[in-house]
């Protein structure tokens, strides 16, 4: 794992260690997902429905075949009567994002810089 240079690292992207992918970090997103398994917990029928759900993904990822574990997943966020994994963000924070990913482009790009010099370069420009 890599040093995370953020100022709020919850919310952030950073390079891996060889500088060949970015990595984004969303905290949010993961607390929202157990808090919103954990609240269905209160009603017994729900629960038991979410628990046959998880025994089954446990299964399936000792040996995963094509597609199973989305499939899978998909039961478990069912089950628990989850919301879609979106984070809100004002525009400060999206600069701040957009600061960081600009960063990890300049270095993720430095093997292929024509790529990298064909990107819109003006703030405010669509890719």
């Amino acid at each position: 794992m890599t040093e995370n240079p953020s100022r709020e690292p919850g919310l952030s992207i950073r390079l891996d260690a060889t500088w060949l992918s970015g990595i984004l970090r969303a905290d949010q997103i993961r607390r929202d997902t157990l808090v919103s398994l954990v609240a269905t917990w209160g009603s017994d029928e729900a629960r038991e429905d979410v628990v046959l759900q998880l025994d089954a993904l446990a299964e399936a990822v000792t040996s995963p075949r094509e597609g199973e574990l989305d499939a899978l997943i998909e039961a478990v966020e069912s089950a628990a009567a989850m919301d879609d994994a979106e984070i809100r963000m004002d525009l400060h924070t999206a600069l701040r994002l957009r600061a960081e990913l600009d960063a990890a482009i300049a270095k993720l790009g430095r093997f292929n810089p024509a790529a990298v010099a064909r990107l819109p370069h003006q703030r405010g420009e669509a890719a």
